[in-house]
Protein backbone atom coordinates (compact mmCIF):
# COMPACT_ATOMS: atom_id res chain seq x y z
CA UNK A 1 0.00 0.00 0.00
CA UNK A 2 1.50 3.57 -0.84
CA UNK A 3 0.59 7.00 0.31
CA UNK A 4 -1.27 9.15 -1.49
CA UNK A 5 -0.74 12.68 -1.61
CA UNK A 6 -3.10 15.06 -3.18
CA UNK A 7 -1.89 19.18 -3.62
CA UNK A 8 -4.86 20.75 -3.44
CA UNK A 9 -5.85 24.74 -2.64
CA UNK A 10 -9.35 25.48 -0.56
CA UNK A 11 -10.80 27.75 -2.93
CA UNK A 12 -10.27 25.37 -6.18
CA UNK A 13 -13.72 23.96 -7.38
CA UNK A 14 -12.05 21.02 -9.14
CA UNK A 15 -9.97 20.08 -5.19
CA UNK A 16 -13.54 20.47 -3.90
CA UNK A 17 -15.46 17.87 -6.60
CA UNK A 18 -12.19 15.66 -5.84
CA UNK A 19 -12.64 15.80 -2.38
CA UNK A 20 -16.71 14.75 -2.23
CA UNK A 21 -16.11 12.24 -4.86
CA UNK A 22 -12.96 10.77 -2.57
CA UNK A 23 -15.69 10.82 0.39
CA UNK A 24 -18.04 8.54 -1.88
CA UNK A 25 -15.41 6.29 -2.46
CA UNK A 26 -14.39 6.34 0.90
CA UNK A 27 -17.70 5.71 1.81
CA UNK A 28 -18.63 2.76 -0.16
CA UNK A 29 -14.98 1.06 -0.63
CA UNK A 30 -13.87 1.01 3.35
CA UNK A 31 -10.86 -0.97 2.57
CA UNK A 32 -9.52 2.38 1.25
CA UNK A 33 -9.50 4.39 4.65
CA UNK A 34 -6.50 2.10 5.24
CA UNK A 35 -4.63 3.73 2.28
CA UNK A 36 -2.44 6.73 3.38
CA UNK A 37 -3.67 9.56 2.78
CA UNK A 38 -1.99 13.38 3.23
CA UNK A 39 -3.66 16.84 1.70
CA UNK A 40 -1.66 19.81 1.05
CA UNK A 41 -2.84 23.07 0.76
CA UNK A 42 -0.22 24.60 -1.68
CA UNK A 43 -1.06 27.94 -0.91
CA UNK A 44 -0.23 27.11 3.33
CA UNK A 45 2.00 24.66 2.99
CA UNK A 46 4.11 26.20 -0.17
CA UNK A 47 7.54 24.95 1.65
CA UNK A 48 6.24 20.77 0.35
CA UNK A 49 4.35 22.04 -3.01
CA UNK A 50 7.39 23.57 -3.88
CA UNK A 51 9.28 20.29 -4.16
CA UNK A 52 6.83 18.72 -6.48
CA UNK A 53 6.47 19.21 -9.72
CA UNK A 54 3.19 19.66 -10.83
CA UNK A 55 1.07 22.79 -12.55
CA UNK A 56 -2.22 21.89 -11.46
CA UNK A 57 -4.64 21.25 -8.64
CA UNK A 58 -6.00 18.86 -7.60
CA UNK A 59 -2.77 16.93 -8.19
CA UNK A 60 -2.26 13.33 -6.82
CA UNK A 61 1.55 11.67 -6.56
CA UNK A 62 0.90 7.77 -5.07
CA UNK A 63 4.24 6.49 -3.43
CA UNK A 64 6.19 9.60 -4.96
CA UNK A 65 4.86 9.29 -8.83
CA UNK A 66 2.28 11.80 -10.13
CA UNK A 67 -0.71 9.57 -11.31
CA UNK A 68 -3.46 12.81 -12.15
CA UNK A 69 -3.73 16.10 -12.53
CA UNK A 70 -5.79 19.03 -13.19
CA UNK A 71 -9.92 18.14 -13.55
CA UNK A 72 -10.49 14.81 -11.78
CA UNK A 73 -14.13 12.63 -12.00
CA UNK A 74 -14.96 9.76 -10.28
CA UNK A 75 -12.61 7.32 -12.82
CA UNK A 76 -9.72 9.36 -11.99
CA UNK A 77 -10.02 9.42 -8.15
CA UNK A 78 -10.71 5.81 -8.02
CA UNK A 79 -7.67 5.22 -10.62
CA UNK A 80 -5.64 6.91 -7.87
CA UNK A 81 -6.94 5.01 -5.06
CA UNK A 82 -6.67 1.45 -7.03
CA UNK A 83 -2.70 2.32 -7.92
CA UNK A 84 -2.06 3.30 -3.97
CA UNK A 85 -3.70 -0.33 -2.97
CA UNK A 86 -1.51 -2.37 -5.41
Amino acid sequence: MKEIKMFMFESCPHCAKARKIMSSLLESNPEYKEIPLVMIDEKLQPEVADKYDYYYVPCFFVGGEKVCEGAVDEEKVKAVFEKAAE
